[in-house]
Order: structure tokens, then sequence, then C-alpha cells
């Protein structure tokens, strides 16, 4: 099975109140740990690189990775740009044999961030890729991407309609609330599904993305902190919130900082409970097995795609009712 890209799957998404699961990968082990909870629950599978991700691992390597997990395991699987800032950064990657990309031209004004994406949109889907972009500013720090929180604004749901007759886009990320990063709230996690129920009606039928949507699971977080780690404080989206998205019209959810500290917390644990190890293939095996039960996770309790990885399209109404 080659690459497909995001259109079927997301469209499939939203006929059956789920999302699919949009994973971020840096190396072999990351993709590994995803791709066997996939398999496990036969699920469909967006695999993204970010700008950060290109260069310290090669865009070339990525991919031949992400094509071996395909043919290990046979599921659908995207390889996702993520969070591409430039119409030369789009055209490399899906020159370089991406399904997907993100065009994120949401720090230019809303003018330029349509032209911008129009320009990308033309380009891809003349060579079947698809396209997300974004509306609004998320607050946070991940990879390649810093937003003040003076910087960051709401998606306005008045805009939404306009953009995508006029960029052609795919799906559309959005601001309602989450953050990139492991410090996502300083207080209560509150999100806006007023802005995305208004989107959702403005825009039937159409797949909204939710980025910075790691809940930073506090057992990760307790075994960074335990182990000799540093990261008072860091505190994620409650999943009962993103599974209201993805009962909304919230069709991909974007993980990153969940298997960012899954990772982390158990190479930590490893070296402290065995500290004469020093082969790599001893510690980033246990990294590797918490990627996957926290992907197993996500996959069951959170995003709702266990098992649709070959389900036929569903007919059902346009707007997707919320749990």
């Amino acid at each position: 099975m080659p690459l497909v890209n995001t259109k079927e799957m997301l469209a499939k998404a939203y006929a059956g109140g789920y999302a699919v699961g949009a994973f971020n990968v840096n190396n072999m082990e990351i993709i590994q740990g995803i791709v066997e909870a996939g398999k496990e629950e036969k699920a469909p599978l967006i695999l993204q690189v970010s700008a950060g991700a290109r260069k310290y691992a090669n865009s070339t390597y990525l991919k031949k990775l992400v094509e071996a997990a395909i043919e290990d395991s046979g599921l659908p699987i995207a390889l996702h740009l993520d969070h591409g800032d430039s119409y030369e950064l789009c055209k490399a990657c899906i020159d370089d044999g991406f399904s997907s990309v993100m065009i994120d031209a949401s720090h230019h004004s809303f003018a330029e961030n349509i032209k911008i994406t129009k320009q990308v949109v033309q380009y891809a889907h003349a060579r079947g890729v698809t396209v997300e972009a974004e509306l609004g500013r998320l607050a946070g720090i991940e990879d390649d991407v810093n937003v003040s929180e003076e910087d960051s604004a709401f998606t306005d749901p008045e805009q939404v309609e306009e953009f995508v007759a006029k960029t052609g886009v795919d799906s559309l990320a959005i601001s309602i609330g989450t953050s990139h990063g492991a410090f996502k709230f300083k207080g209560e996690a509150k999100l806006r599904f007023d802005i995305l129920e208004e989107i959702g009606k403005r825009l039937p039928k159409f797949p909204i993305v939710l980025h910075g949507a790691s809940s930073v699971l506090q057992e990760h977080v307790a075994l960074v902190n335990q182990y000799g780690g540093s990261m008072p404080g860091a505190k994620g989206v409650p999943e009962e919130m993103l599974r209201q998205a993805a009962s909304m019209s919230v069709c991909k959810i974007n993980i990153d900082s969940d298997l960012r500290m899954a990772f982390t917390a158990a190479v930590r644990q490893h070296f402290a409970q065995n500290p004469s190890h020093f082969d790599p293939r001893q510690y980033l095996s246990p990294a590797r097995e918490m990627i996957k039960q926290v992907v197993k996770h996500k996959l069951i309790h959170v995003l709702g795609c266990s098992g649709k990885a070959f389900a036929e399209p569903t007919k059902k109404p346009a707007a997707k009712a919320k749990k």
C-alpha cells in the first residue's frame, strides 16, 4: 500500500464522529512505537514531520522509515508536513513525496495568508497532495513554532468561509485555547467550544484540526521529575475535552509533547535503574514501548479511531452531534 493523503481519511472521521491521530516523528523508535500501536488497534495514522525534524533527521531518512512502516503494517498512513511556514518548504516536501502538507501562514495578514495558502493548494492538488492551513494563532513553543501569549489569537468564525472558499484548502487548523509545548495552562484548562461549534455550522462536513492537543499525562511528568528531571507545572489538555472536540467537527488531533514526555520518562527511568547500561538498544527499547502504550491509549480512549483503518465510508448527516 502506498502513502495516502488525508482527504478520505478525514472524511471518514467526520462521518464517524472520531478523529485521526497526527503524531510527530523524529526517529526510528518513535515511528515504530506509533505504528505498532496502530497495527494492534487497526487505526489510520498521520505521521507528521516538522521543520525541526527535517533538520534533525533528514527528510529522506524519515520518508524511508515511514515507507518501511507502511510495508510492515499495511495501514493507511499519511506523511504530513507540520507547520510549513513557506511555499518553498511545502513545495520541497511535496517534491520529496509527502502526501499531505500544512502551510502555516497565520503569522501574516488575512489577505496574505489566503494568497500563500492558495499558491500551495494549487501546487499540491495538481500532484494529489492534500493541504492543511491555519487561521488564528496558538501560543507556546514546540520545535520551530514560538508564539507568545500576546501574539496568540482565537480563530474568528466570520473569516473561515471566505478563507476556505478562496484557498481551496482541504482542512483547517483553528485556535480555541490549546497551545504548543508541555505548559499549556497556568490555571484551569478551558477551550472555546463555542468557537468550534460556530465554525462547524459555517463549514458543514469540513474537517477541522486541533494543534497543541497533548494531554501531558501526569504519570509521565512524575517519572521525569522522579528520575532527575525538572518540569514543575507541566499541564496539558484534559482528555475529556479532546473527546468532545472529536465528537464535533475536529477530525485531526495533533500529538507531540505526549510522545516526547513518554520517551524521556522511559529513558530517565532506565538510566536511573540501570546505571551501568550504555547500549542504546537497552534504553531505547523501553522508550519505544512507552510510545506504543501512549499511542494505544490515545487511539482507543481519546481519538476513538481504533478499528477504523479499513472501515468503509458511512453515510451520515452533515453535522457531527455533540456528545
